[in-house]
C-alpha cells in the first residue's frame, strides 16, 4: 500500500474499476475503496448482471411453454425450478465481481475494503481511519433507489429492485410503480415466470425520454406479451394486508381513486446520485437541485477532485460511466480523450429489446432541427420472419440537408447488439447513405438497418 497514491477512486462500479484499471495502465499508484464485499457496484451485484440473467432464464422459459411449438419442438411438463435459477444467477454474478479482483490483482490496483470518505483535498478515509493521501480522488459512488414519500421499502411485500431480484416464489400479481427500464425489465422477467403484471405509470407512455413511436409499439408488444398497464396514474399510498399489500392509486391529473390488491409491490421510478456522508463539505463542494455533483467539460470538479457517473449529470448508464471513468484518468495524465454524449446508446433487455442512440423525434422537431426519417419493420426482414421474431422495426433520423445521422431506433431482436452500428455512424459522422451503401450480410436482423438507411432516401428494397 503506497504513502501517497496518484489516485484514489471511490466506488468500485463500472466507472470506478474502469477508471482505476485505466490509470494503472497509464502508471499512476492507485487504490479504490469499495463499501462493498464485492467489486462491481450496483451494476454487477444487484442491477444489470443478475436481471440480464433472469431475463434470459425467464425468456427460455416463457419459449419453452409457448413458442417451442411453432417451431415443431413439442416438450411436455415444463416446469419451474425457482431457487436454480436463482442459484445460478447469483453464480454468474460471483464469477464476474471475482474476475474484477482479479483485475485488480493484475494491475497492481490497491483495493480497500470500507466506506471511502473525502476528510480534505487530498486526503480519504476508510470506515473512519487514519486519512490516505493522494493527489487525485475521483467520486464514483453511483446511485441508490429512488423512494415515494411516506412509502417504506421494506423488502419483504414492498420492493426495491434489489429485492425484485431475490424473489422466493412468483407473484400472483406484481404491482409495478414506473414505467422505466427498471420497472419494464423486471416485470418482463416475472410475467414471462407467471406473475400477473400491472405497471403504473405517472406519464401517458411507457419508456421516459424514448421515441414516442417506439414507446406506443413497445407498450402494444409488451400488453399483447400479458402485462397490463394504468397510465396517467400516481400512487397515492400502499397499505400491508393479511396477504399481501393493497396499492392505492388515483390519475396524475386528479381524480377519483381506485385500489389494488397484490402480492407484492416493486418501487421503480428510478435512481438517485448517492453521496451521502461522502465529506463533500470538507472540499466545499455542494450538490445541484437533483443531488448530483457540479463539474466542468473535464468532469473535474475542483483541483484534483473529480465525479463520474450517476453522481453527475446524463443518463445513469454503467457504460457512460465507463467513459468518464477512462477520461478522467487520461486527463489525469495530460491526455486529451473526448466522450461524445450523443453515442451513447441506451438499450432495454425485454423482449423484444429496445435500443436508441442519439436523438428522437420530438428532440429534434422540438429544436426545429430539419430530419428526413427511414423505417422498416422486422416482418419484412428475412431472418426475422425464418424465426417468428416480426415484431419492431428499425428507424433512422437523418438531417434533411446533409443526411447526417442524428438518431436511430430499433425495437427487434437484438436490437442492443444492432444498435451499435449506429453508435460508430454517430461517433463518426456518417451518413444514411453511408449505411444503405455498405453491404450486409444476408441473412441477417441487420440488414434492416440498411433498409432503413434506403428508405431515409424512400429507396427500401424489400418493402
Amino acid at each position: 500500500m503506497s504513502d501517497v497514491y496518484d489516485l484514489i477512486v471511490i466506488g468500485g462500479g463500472p466507472g470506478g474499476y474502469v477508471a482505476a484499471i485505466r490509470a494503472s495502465q497509464l502508471g499512476l499508484k492507485v487504490a479504490c475503496v469499495e463499501k462493498r464485499e464485492a467489486l462491481g457496484g450496483t451494476c454487477l451485484n444487484v442491477g444489470c448482471i443478475p436481471s440480464k440473467a433472469l431475463l434470459h432464464a425467464s425468456h427460455l422459459f416463457h419459449q419453452a411453454n409457448s413458442s417451442f411449438v411453432d417451431q415443431g419442438i413439442e416438450v411436455s411438463n415444463v416446469s419451474l425450478n425457482l431457487a436454480k435459477m436463482m442459484s445460478k444467477k447469483d453464480e454468474n454474478v460471483a464469477t464476474l465481481t471475482s474476475g474484477i479482483k482479479g483485475l485488480f490483482k493484475k494491475n497492481k490496483v490497491d483495493h480497500l475494503k470500507g466506506f471511502g470518505k473525502i476528510e480534505g483535498h487530498g486526503l480519504v478515509s476508510v470506515d473512519g481511519g487514519q486519512p490516505l493521501r493522494t493527489k487525485n480522488i475521483l467520486i464514483a459512488t453511483g446511485s441508490d433507489v429512488a423512494t415515494l414519500p411516506g412509502i417504506e421499502i421494506d423488502e419483504n411485500r414492498i420492493l426495491s429492485s434489489t429485492g425484485a431480484l431475490e424473489l422466493s416464489e412468483v407473484p400472483k400479481h406484481l404491482i409495478v410503480v414506473g414505467g422505466g427500464v427498471i420497472g419494464l425489465e423486471l416485470g418482463s422477467v416475472w410475467a414471462r415466470l407467471g406473475s400477473k403484471v400491472t405497471i403504473i405509470e405517472f406519464m401517458d407512455h411507457i419508456g421516459g425520454t424514448m421515441d414516442g413511436e417506439t414507446s406506443k409499439q413497445f407498450q402494444r408488444i409488451l400488453k399483447r406479451q400479458g402485462i397490463d398497464f394504468k397510465l396517467s396514474s400516481k400512487v397515492t399510498g400502499i397499505d400491508k394486508t393479511k396477504n399481501g399489500i393493497s396499492v392505492r392509486i388515483e390519475p396524475a391529473a386528479g381524480g377519483e381513486g381506485t385500489t389494488f390488491d397484490a402480492d407484492y409491490c416493486l418501487i421503480a421510478i428510478g435512481r438517485r446520485a448517492f453521496t451521502e456522508g461522502l465529506g463533500l463539505q470538507n472540499i466545499g463542494v455542494e450538490t445541484d437541485p437533483s443531488g448530483r455533483i457540479p463539474v466542468d467539460g473535464n468532469l473535474q470538479v475542483s483541483e484534483g477532485i473529480w465525479a463520474i457517473g450517476d453522481v453527475v449529470a446524463g443518463a445513469m448508464l454503467a457504460h457512460k460511466a465507463e467513459e468518464e471513468g477512462v477520461a478522467v484518468a487520461e486527463r489525469i495524465v495530460g491526455q486529451k480523450p473526448h466522450i461524445n454524449y450523443n453515442a451513447i446508446p441506451g438499450v432495454i433487455y425485454t423482449h423484444p429489446e429496445v435500443a436508441d442512440v442519439g436523438s428522437t423525434e420530438e428532440q429534434l422537431k422540438e429544436a426545429g432541427v430539419p430530419y428526413k426519417k427511414g423505417s422498416f419493420p422486422f416482418k419484412a426482414n428475412s431472418r426475422a420472419r425464418a424465426i417468428g421474431e416480426n415484431d419492431g422495426f428499425v428507424k433512422i433520423l437523418a438531417h434533411a440537408e446533409t443526411d447526417a445521422v442524428l438518431g436511430a431506433h430499433i425495437i427487434g431482436p437484438s436490437a442492443g447488439d444492432m444498435i451499435h452500428e449506429l453508435v460508430t455512424i454517430i461517433e463518426f459522422g456518417g451518413s444514411a447513405e453511408d449505411i444503405a451503401r455498405s453491404s450486409h450480410a444476408h441473412p441477417t436482423f441487420s440488414e434492416a438497418i440498411k433498409e432503413a438507411a434506403l428508405a431515409v432516401d424512400a429507396r427500401p428494397i424489400h418493402i
